[in-house]
């Protein structure tokens, strides 16, 4: 059996960090389905900026390129609709999961960012616009974007919380999330809201890299993994949540995104094996799921109580790293990063149409 499908057993889901027109049209996807295992799909402006330049969406952009539509708008149509057809694939597994899983993912323009009432205004207008039950909208995590994902959950809207990097900066989105199902129960609204909570792993390693000495290389990423794993499980169990699944409401599951090894001497599957853990997703692109596929494996399971994280984190403290201080530098620095890859791909999109309209 392959690693991939012996995860998926052992209850956690597999999704492509990855979308492309072409990989719809030549079954790439569905083949990802059948073979590997893959049960979702998350997408970002780099993925889409990517396929764009590579002038799969020509045809299309040449179609609607002339009508009056900013390029803005011409993206979103681009993006929706290939969306809409993943999430078409997905559909079985979310209506055989019961909506657990099956999820396919959409962001929201990353210049909301710090922009609350915008992010709702676009959030909802992109959920209506894209109209399948298994479509996720991508929120930031940001203090300014965890009232927007209150009032989308309360309004019914599925949110992919991103953005995510510490336990804290994770519970803040989970407490968001629960705040909106609870106003949904108070309202005698169906509570059963999809939501996951996506939490960056690789970047920390990449951020101490040339800061700690050789043996607490690699480490970092997956020592936070584990106090975030620690905070998803107590909260499972606490009396909020309870109560919130005795009314038919849901749990937001943890999310591990950015998973894909930086550094060439580590394992590429790194954050795979080290992040197994059921009721949990791990996303991942092409090259990775490939590499866990062809030869990754499955050990044990995250434990519940964290283990020894703590006793690592404090390592880290030793050699000077603020890990409170560096989980708030990454958000801020994956919101620029996420702002500058949007402006690229609004480039690409205005140098593509100027080219074949």
């Amino acid at each position: 059996m392959k690693a991939t499908q012996t995860l998926h057993e052992h209850g956690q889901s597999l999704w492509l960090d990855n979308i492309t027109r072409g990989m719809l049209d030549s079954g790439q996807l569905q083949h990802y389905i059948d073979t590997y295992s893959v049960t979702g799909l998350t997408s970002n402006p780099s993925i889409f900026d990517k396929a764009i330049e590579s002038g799969g969406y020509d045809d299309e952009i040449r179609e609607k390129g002339g009508s009056g539509r900013s390029d803005e708008e011409l993206f979103f149509d681009l993006a929706i609709e290939d969306l809409r057809r993943a999430a078409d694939q997905f559909l079985p597994i979310h209506e055989r999961t019961d909506g657990v899983d099956g999820w396919v993912s959409l962001e929201v323009s990353p210049l909301l960012a710090y922009d609350t009432q915008a992010t709702i205004e676009a959030a909802k207008a992109l959920h209506a616009r894209a109209p399948r039950p298994n479509l996720l909208i991508k929120i930031p995590g940001t203090a300014e974007g965890l009232p927007a994902i209150t009032e989308c959950v309360a309004s019914g809207v599925p949110v992919n919380v991103t953005l995510l990097f510490s336990p804290e900066q994770y519970k803040a989105a989970a407490d968001a999330y629960l705040t909106g199902v609870e106003r949904r129960l108070e309202q005698q609204l169906d509570p059963a809201v999809g939501s996951v909570a996506s939490v960056f792993m690789s970047r920390w390693d990449v951020a101490v890299a040339t800061q700690v000495p050789e043996e607490l290389k690699e480490q970092l990423g997956l020592a936070v993994g584990l106090a975030t794993y620690r905070a998803y499980r107590r909260l499972m169990d606490s009396d909020r949540v309870q109560r919130v699944q005795n009314s038919g409401g849901r749990v937001q599951r943890l999310l591990w995104a950015s998973t894909r090894t930086k550094d060439p001497a580590a394992s590429d599957t790194l954050y795979v094996h080290g992040l197994a853990a059921p009721f949990t997703i791990n996303t991942m692109p092409d090259a990775t799921l490939q590499a866990f596929y062809d030869h990754g494996e499955v050990g044990e399971p995250m434990p519940a109580d964290g283990d020894d994280c703590d006793a690592m984190l404090a390592r880290f403290g030793d050699a000077g790293i603020d890990v409170a201080e560096l989980a708030a530098t990454l958000q801020a620095d994956g919101a620029r990063s996420f702002v500058a890859a949007w402006n690229d791909l609004i480039e690409r999109i205005s140098t593509q149409r100027a080219a074949v309209v």
